[in-house]
């Protein structure tokens, strides 16, 4: 068939390479416009862009969907079907009514759970055992289309939610070509969504970071990898804030003392009292420096049995105008 595709990040990118070897003629991508990325805020092409600049593919990048010089370029494309995979953006229905059969998605949960712009890092969040990919037929609510094919995965217990990502991303590629397959020799059913089962995975901010202490260690270990790479989890430790990145439940009881406090700081052992037993720290940052592991944390005196992790502070009110 010939495809527009429709993507972004490095999740869209396995699924244009498996598009192309499976003989597919992508006839054009349609991703976001370029902007400032990493810490130099330079200005860089998105993956998927790159990915389709070096296949050769003409790339779009329209600031809005719904112009007609949008819609006239993906119309004079003249493709069959339309496949989105992380784009970023809702599609407008104009968009939706070109290709001749539509549009699917590639969308990183076992639908209805976690519609929205965070499936893999709220699955993360909130203990999942599992999860999956969905291809959706596309339609203009979000992520609301009938089912076409699902392939379901187990999240490993000290997985973060950048592995479990780039394995879904390639699931989601196998699972988009044999889809294709079936919708051409008619043997796809579309399963409507039960709403009953809904559940939303909201986008991620920085107000995720805020680790509550008070809570049970499994959820904080939760939240620490499912926030891995960004936003990451914060907090401050005698004055300074440090970035939490890795860490494992450890089968301690919690100690008497308050939560977030230090009950260990030897050798590689840095581990810390919640609500519900203790959290063994992994790789901590300290804000500027560099990602250590627990033992060179502490060799470099950072902390000390008997320290309190405490919460951010709240961001300082805007003046008024």
């Amino acid at each position: 068939m010939r495809i527009a595709y429709f993507g972004t990040p490095a999740f869209a990118v396995p699924g244009l390479d498996a598009l192309v070897a499976a003989g597919h003629v992508v006839a054009g991508v349609v991703t976001q416009p370029d902007r400032p990325r990493g810490r130099g805020h330079h200005v860089t092409a998105a993956p998927v862009k790159a990915r389709a600049d070096a296949l050769g593919i003409p790339v779009l990048q329209p600031t809005r969907l719904s112009d007609a010089a949008c819609l006239d370029a993906v119309r004079a494309w003249r493709t069959d079907i339309g496949v989105v995979a992380a784009y970023g953006r809702l599609l407008p229905q104009a968009l939706l009514d070109l290709p001749p059969r539509g549009l699917v998605n590639i969308h990183a949960s076992l639908l209805p759970r976690w519609r929205g712009a965070a499936p893999v890092h709220r699955a993360m969040i909130a203990g999942d055992t599992h999860t999956g990919v969905t291809i959706m037929r596309v339609v203009l609510a979000l992520d609301a289309g009938p089912a076409l094919a699902a392939s379901k995965t187990p999240i490993a217990a000290e997985e973060t939610s950048e592995g479990l990502e780039t394995r879904l991303s390639r699931l989601g590629a196998d699972v988009l070509v044999s889809t294709l397959a079936g919708l051409e020799n008619g043997s796809v059913i579309e399963i409507p969504q039960d709403e009953r089962d809904v559940t939303y995975a909201a986008r991620l901010t920085r107000a995720d970071s805020q680790l509550d202490w008070r809570r049970p260690a499994r959820d904080l270990h939760n939240q620490i990898r499912g926030l891995h790479p960004w936003p990451l989890t914060s907090a401050m430790l005698n004055g300074r804030r440090v970035i939490l990145r890795r860490s494992v439940v450890a089968p301690d009881a919690a100690p008497a003392v308050p939560p977030g406090t230090i009950v260990e700081a030897h050798a590689d052992a840095l581990i810390v009292a919640t609500g519900s037993g203790v959290l063994r720290i992994t790789e901590i940052q300290p804000e500027g420096g560099r990602p250590l592991d627990a033992r060179a944390f502490l060799n470099g005196g950072h902390a000390r049995a008997g320290d309190v992790f405490q919460p951010l502070p709240d961001p300082a009110p805007s003046p008024e105008q």
